[in-house]
């Protein structure tokens, strides 16, 4: 029996090996060598070139491929893969050591990413505590995005709140946790029944006159919540759940957020780590801090049941030199110019991987093919209780 915690790799029951570590050494190749690539990055700063923390001005960023979330004053121009920061505190498993989290950010950061994401809510605290501490030496370098929409008091959830004041009041302590002057894309992490949307983009589009926000986000809304938003403060992006296992924003927003000129930032690209092949039926969720332990699709029936979805992404991927992991996210980053992925990693090895997705080279011809294989898979269990769905 194995336990998914940051520092284990279980073994698959379903399949012989462990599909993303037989992977992985090529996988991380691939990044190497994309991020070493003429014109994108020199050896020297491939990572892993060097074992101590350089001063930002000393690095020589990459020039990865780039998109622009949202229009005109709104619009946001990013790296194509962003990194996704909750991981490292909250949600995962036990914290992985700090000064190792740290170390793992400013490489990401060298490596030429631009888009970091996190939010007052994971740790709480914690994850923005870290964030800002790892960044501060890239400061206009890189840009943090960070949430708001939860009641925390006494340093733990209380559930949602988009109150004016509230949101205020996360706005000043984001600022000094994150180290920086303005908050660079500031997501509603969820919506507040109990408070009018046009409310709570009022209170941020003073935020952003003010000079504390510069852009205005948001994370699982409807369509009809994005365009209140909308019109009363530009939406540069919307954030929310989407992979090959979740693709309902295609027909519940999509159309929307194509209409506004709205960017769409995915997160859970890898559909919470089931898709790397690494997460099996033996697989044990660490109680204190892994929510994925009362989602329905990771009980051990499902996680069983739900196999031949990942067997699929083995069968396309091998014969082109992908894991499942990077076939998952090069097929989110094939969708319209405007989306932008975060996913997180822990491990310096699986960011080589991930950042590997940039290079892939398949048809739309090829994805069509994936697409029509998977779509006669039912899969068991839905992503969140009913009780909880829209959580964060």
């Amino acid at each position: 029996m194995s336990i998914a915690t940051p520092n284990s790799t279980p073994q698959s029951s379903q399949a012989p090996g462990n599909p993303r570590r037989d992977f992985l050494k090529s996988g991380a190749v691939l990044g190497s060598a994309l991020l070493a690539a003429p014109g994108l990055l020199s050896s020297s700063d491939a990572l892993g070139a060097t074992s101590e923390p350089r001063h930002a001005d000393a690095a020589k960023p990459a020039t990865l491929p780039r998109r622009t979330l949202g229009q005109g004053k709104a619009s946001f121009e990013v790296t194509a893969l962003g990194f996704g920061c909750m991981g490292m505190s909250y949600h995962r498993g036990p914290a992985p050591d700090r000064k190792t989290m740290l170390r793992l950010l400013q490489k990401v950061a060298e490596s030429g990413v631009t888009l970091f994401d996190t939010a007052e809510v994971y740790g709480p605290f914690l994850n923005e505590e870290l964030v800002g501490e790892a960044l501060a030496p890239f400061k206009g370098k890189v840009h943090i995005t960070t949430k708001f929409g939860f009641d925390i008091r006494e340093g733990k959830d209380r559930g949602i709140n988009s109150r004016p004041e509230n949101i205020r009041r996360v706005a000043e302590a984001s600022l000094k946790r994150l180290r920086v002057d303005a908050i660079e894309l500031f997501y509603q992490h969820r919506p507040d029944p109990q408070v009018p949307i046009e409310d709570v983009a009022g209170t941020v589009k003073d935020l952003i006159k003010e000079g504390k926000v510069k852009r205005f986000g948001l994370s699982e809304a409807d369509a009809d919540t994005i365009r209140k938003a909308h019109a009363v403060q530009p939406v540069t992006a919307l954030q929310s759940e989407y992979s090959l296992m979740w693709r309902e924003p295609e027909t519940k927003v999509f159309p929307t957020l194509k209409e506004l000129g709205i960017g769409f930032v995915p997160y859970s690209p890898v559909g919470r780590g089931y898709l790397t092949g690494m997460l099996n039926a033996e697989t044990k969720f660490y109680p204190g801090n892994d929510n994925r332990l009362g989602l329905p699709r990771f009980t051990p029936e499902a996680l069983a049941a739900n196999y031949p979805f990942v067997q699929a992404l083995l069968d396309f991927g091998q014969p082109r030199g992908l894991t499942p992991a990077q076939l998952s996210l090069a097929w989110v980053l094939a969708q319209p110019e405007q989306v932008v992925a975060i996913p997180g990693t822990t491990k310096e090895a699986h960011f080589h991987e991930n950042m590997a997705a940039l290079t892939s080279n398949i048809a739309q011809g090829e994805w069509n093919q994936l697409e029509a294989t998977l779509d006669k898979i039912t899969l068991l269990g839905d992503r969140y209780p009913p009780e909880q769905e829209g959580a964060k």
